[in-house]
């Protein structure tokens, strides 16, 4: 039976749903919907024990710190990479939403990539205690983003979802409200950052940042050939004078850049495919493939799955949002839909 002091607690507290993403973190309040997305940065003190900045605000200092300062992402790969920073990070977001009132102890959807360990489990239910979740539930990530995009999982034809992420690209076949193959990979847009900064590095003898790297990757960036040539202005450090500097790029160069990441991610699609039984390959071909997450607005990267597959590939109608929406969706039917959390 409920405790009458959580019970009581329960009527003064808002529920929400939490995206906990290595990018960005999205918080849905119960019957509100979406009321927070912001990066999941941390700036702090060199010693750690102030906060300094949280968010956006934190992400906007990001590269420019003195070394008074440190600038922290406590998420990698879609896990806790820091359980104190995260902490902090959570408890600022919580405070924000529920406008620092103390005795709001709410109960937590959160969602989490596929093959979370059980260590990684109990980091993120104990970090969501620590910061005064009365209870956690855990779902997956793919599963809330199947849900989110209102794919039929309640029924026996199975539905696939690719969900690209900043840390992670999760990889689900869903059928009769559960995971039928699930697989998570290490690959997602973080690693598109990287090895466009490798690029520029290697072939344009340029230094740029992660920050920009992702804002190239975000308006010329494609996995697939462009009907139209795009270009942009990129600046940098000259590696041989060492001297600030810009340069002209078009797609073509970022779409190299981007090769290894993106084949990474049609591999691991393709091998989804091969290892479902031939009745809900049958089904996925009906059906097709949703792409949710960040890496979803990629562009072409829809035509690219299309074209290697044979599939027909949808992109999720809100495809940043939909985790948290589909965890949202959980949250606010609770009751009907708990057996889709893991713990």
């Amino acid at each position: 039976m409920l405790n009458i002091i959580d019970y009581i607690i329960g009527l003064f507290s808002r529920d929400m749903a939490i995206d906990l993403g290595t990018a960005n973190t999205l918080i849905h309040v119960e019957k509100c919907g979406i009321v927070l997305n912001e990066p999941s940065t941390v700036v702090l003190s060199s010693d750690k024990s102030q906060v300094i900045a949280v968010g956006q605000e934190a992400k906007n200092l990001f590269g420019k710190t003195p070394q008074s300062l440190v600038a922290i992402r406590p998420l990698k790969d879609g896990v806790i990479a820091d359980f104190d920073v995260t902490n902090k990070m959570i408890k600022h977001f919580i405070n924000k939403v529920h406008e620092r009132k103390s005795f709001v102890r709410p109960k937590m959807v959160i969602g989490v990539p596929t093959g979370i360990t059980q260590v990684e489990k109990r980091a993120v239910i104990d970090s969501a205690l620590e910061t005064g979740a009365r209870e956690v539930h855990l779902i997956e990530e793919p599963m809330a983003a199947a849900i989110g995009a209102g794919l039929p999982i309640a029924d026996s034809k199975a539905s696939m979802v690719v969900d690209i992420g900043g840390g992670t690209t999760e990889i689900a076949i869903i059928s009769n409200y559960l995971t039928a193959y699930g697989e998570s990979l290490r690959v997602a847009g973080d690693e598109m950052d990287e090895a466009i900064v490798r690029h520029m590095r290697k072939h344009c003898n340029l230094e740029i940042g992660l920050f920009q790297a992702e804002q190239i990757k975000m308006k010329i960036g494609s996995a697939f050939p462009l009907a139209e040539k795009l270009e942009i202005e990129v600046k940098g450090k000259d590696l041989a004078k060492g001297f600030p500097t810009s340069m002209t790029v078009d797609d073509s160069v970022i779409r190299e850049a981007l090769e290894e990441p993106v084949k990474a991610i049609l591999e691991v699609t393709r091998r989804a495919l091969e290892k479902v039984p031939p009745e809900m390959a049958e089904d996925i071909h009906d059906q097709g493939v949703v792409l949710a997450g960040g890496g979803a607005l990629l562009k072409g990267l829809d035509e690219l799955i299309r074209k290697e597959t044979g599939l027909k590939v949808y992109v999720a109608k809100d495809p940043l949002r939909v985790v948290v929406q589909g965890a949202g969706i959980v949250l606010d039917n609770f009751e009907g839909l708990r057996k889709v959390c893991i713990n």
